[in-house]
């Protein structure tokens, strides 16, 4: 069974909602009966190992990790970008969700930004609290992985960057 892969072992991914990892091998595994090719993707934030079958990647919206420019400007963005105060908690959620399923770094780094300017200013709801911690833990995985550092490392990046 040869299927054409679209990443490598030892690729860096992003997997939107779950965050970056590594490709550690590509396996074939007979699950419900059916033999496919999986990706195993390790998720150093979350202590998981993942399997994605190879035929339902796209779908997945999953991607290499952005490129040490790309963050550079998302970091920009992140400092100096404007936060639209405007919008309901109800808009504001779902806005953000949706921008947290796309996957793109950029629009991960304004849901966490506008979030912690918000919560600086008013408490976030219990709701929002959770998604502003998940979006964190996504974005800093990615930030880690790009740069070379560790997590707290890349926290404390993240935290010096918000104003």
């Amino acid at each position: 069974m040869e299927v054409i892969s679209l990443f490598q072992v030892g690729d860096y991914i992003f997997y939107p909602l779950q965050g970056a990892g590594v490709i550690e091998a590509i396996e074939e595994k007979e699950i419900l009966g059916e033999k496919q090719q999986y990706y195993v993707i390790k998720m150093p934030i979350s202590k998981m190992q993942v399997l994605i079958p190879i035929g339902k990647v796209k779908k997945s919206r999953i991607r290499l990790i952005s490129d040490l420019l790309t963050l550079e400007n998302v970091l920009h963005i992140f400092h100096h970008g404007q936060t639209d105060t405007n919008l309901s908690m109800k808009e504001r959620f779902k806005i953000n969700t949706e921008k947290l399923k796309t996957g793109n770094i950029k629009e991960g780094a304004e849901v966490v930004r506008d979030l912690m300017r918000i919560n600086k200013n008013k408490a976030l709801n219990s709701t929002e609290k959770q998604m502003l911690e998940s979006a964190r833990k996504i974005f800093i995985s990615e930030l880690g992985l790009i740069k070379g550092i560790t997590e707290n490392q890349a926290t404390d990046l993240l935290n010096n960057k918000v104003s």
